[in-house]
């Protein structure tokens, strides 16, 4: 009985359209305000389509819900690309008071234009990397073509990978928020890792004898 009331709650929340607004309006503002929980609410919504059958379910498909996570992480992104390529002055002091921002604003110079632009896609899966990323690229005055590629391929990963975990987790574990919550924690996981990879320091090649 409890599985059932899991399942039904679960179902219940994500049931009807205003669930791609919600999830959308989350991803695009937490580029500002990276606590929103919009990784858990993607994940909630897969999980709940994984075992739906029919369109009496009640439950968001997975396709729109992926292609509505993408454009919304990307649309965010370049609004906060737009915001520090603008910003002027004050953004300019906010951005040199935060030594993250500075130091992506470093890393950014040549990153982006020699094939460091993987470090956007990983940005995306680390704690408020993706704000560092977007934020860093528009104040390092990187231009549009060299910045929204690498955020499209990012906000796509990171929405089939969401998307992905919800499904599977669903799969595996039913459409209950057990399932929602080891599928979020895999998530979390990932952005540990991205993290990781990001604060490595890199490899600098030892001087010719």
């Amino acid at each position: 009985m409890n599985l059932l009331d899991s399942l039904g709650s679960l179902r219940s929340l994500t049931a009807g359209p205003w669930i791609y607004p919600v999830v959308a309006t989350s991803i695009l503002l937490d580029v500002f305000l990276p606590v929103l929980p919009s990784g858990f609410l993607v994940i909630t919504a897969a999980t709940a389509a994984a075992t739906a059958t029919g369109a009496s379910a009640g439950v968001p498909s997975l396709l729109p819900l992926l292609l509505c996570a993408a454009g919304a992480s990307v649309l965010g992104d370049f609004l906060a690309y737009r915001l520090a390529l603008s910003g002027g002055a004050r953004l300019d002091r906010a951005i040199g008071r935060s030594r993250r921002l500075s130091l992506a604003q470093e890393r950014l110079g040549t990153a982006l234009t020699r094939g460091g632009g993987l470090l956007v896609v990983l940005a995306r899966f680390a704690p408020a990397g993706r704000s560092v990323v977007s934020l860093g690229a528009g104040a390092a005055k990187r231009r549009v073509e060299e910045f929204l590629p690498w955020s499209a391929l990012a906000g796509l990963t990171w929405a089939s990978y969401s998307v992905g975990l919800g499904w599977l987790g669903g799969q595996w574990l039913g459409a209950t928020w057990f399932s929602a919550g080891v599928s979020t924690l895999a998530l979390f996981l990932a952005g540990g890792l991205a993290a990781y990879l990001i604060r490595r320091p890199a490899v600098t090649p030892a001087p010719a004898s």
